[in-house]
């Protein structure tokens, strides 16, 4: 899950220990958290839009998907005029802090090892602000940050 540090960043998240994740409006990205995660499922926290980019840690899924209310808030940035109360559009997630790593693995970084040539982050034109990640992918990662988390 990507955010960009100055919006949102891992340590905001340490420091509020949880969050929704809110404002998706991608519908492949509303997709994924719809469909495919849930509850206990580690995320990689992407920091985006950054100098350099990179993962900076590692959050837990502690909510399935539920209606993301900021659709109906006209104040809100996340506003979406066609939205309706009936059948909304958007949800979010809630995610848990786990792990603020001690140095970001960095875009460069995961784009330069061959182990990782096919994550999609790595990829060019990838963009979406929730990507699934494969499990070896994911373990990879985590080696890299010399994390203490465990997938």
């Amino acid at each position: 899950m990507k955010s960009e540090p100055e919006v949102y960043s891992i340590q905001d998240l340490e420091r509020g220990g949880r969050e929704g994740w809110e404002g998706v409006r991608n519908y492949q990205a509303r997709n994924l958290m719809r469909d495919e995660m849930r509850v206990g499922d580690l995320v990689l926290f992407y920091h985006s839009n950054a100098k350099p980019p990179g993962v900076a840690g590692v959050s837990r899924i502690c909510r399935e998907a539920y209606t993301d209310d900021t659709q109906f808030d006209p104040e809100s940035p996340y506003y979406d005029a066609r939205a309706d109360p009936k059948n909304p559009r958007w949800v979010r997630v809630d995610v848990e802090y786990v792990e603020t790593f001690e140095d970001l693995v960095s875009l460069p970084t995961l784009k330069a090892d061959p182990d990782l040539a096919d994550m999609l982050v790595t990829q060019r034109g990838s963009r979406l602000s929730v990507q699934p990640v494969a499990k070896h992918h994911f373990r990879h990662v985590l080696g890299l940050a010399k994390a203490k988390t465990r997938a």
